[in-house]
């Protein structure tokens, strides 16, 4: 037994591991815990790195949706002014038609008023010429009866004014 090599081998194994084993178990653990450790902290830290991108998807989803909500009220506002714009504009435009419009009846409606005191003051003078005419030889022929008609007529003067006043001052007021 003492004489074979597998013993001395088996005992300088032995005696490797009693004398270094401990120093080297030590070096060996401390270098396996310190990757361990090594492990646990990377890990950790890859599971706090995901946590706060986890938080900051969910943080830019909320803002992306935030964002689409405000956009779309946005669209909205800007649809609803536009309708509201449009709606101003066809008032303004009918505004605009009706004014023209009153103001071409105001027009034709003074144009036929200046046509019928054009009318009755040529009417009045075709009368008054008319009158003239008949009363001139008439009268020139009977002296009589020129100044019975002037009498009559100078009585009615009054009643005959008042009646033109009348009529060129409708509602009844009267001229200072």
């Amino acid at each position: 037994m003492f004489h074979d090599q597998r013993f001395y081998v088996a005992l300088a194994f032995v005696l490797f591991f009693v004398l270094f084993g401990r120093k080297l178990w030590a070096v060996i653990t401390r270098a396996l815990d310190a990757r361990a450790e090594q492990v646990r902290s990377d890990l950790d830290e890859a599971a706090r790195l995901r946590r706060e991108a986890e938080q900051m998807l969910e943080a830019a989803t909320r803002e992306r949706e935030q964002a689409l909500e405000e956009a779309q009220a946005l669209i909205e506002r800007s649809r609803a002014e536009a309708a509201q714009i449009a709606e101003n504009a066809r008032n303004e435009a009918q505004a605009v038609a009706g004014r023209r419009e009153q103001m071409a009846r105001d027009r034709i409606t003074a144009s036929e008023r200046a046509a019928l005191r054009e009318m009755r003051e040529t009417a009045a003078t075709v009368a008054v010429d008319a009158v003239r005419d008949v009363l001139t030889r008439h009268l020139a022929e009977d002296h009589g009866a020129a100044n019975a008609f002037l009498d009559h007529s100078i009585d009615a003067l009054p009643n005959a004014l008042r009646a033109s006043n009348e009529t060129s001052n409708p509602g009844g007021q009267h001229a200072a």
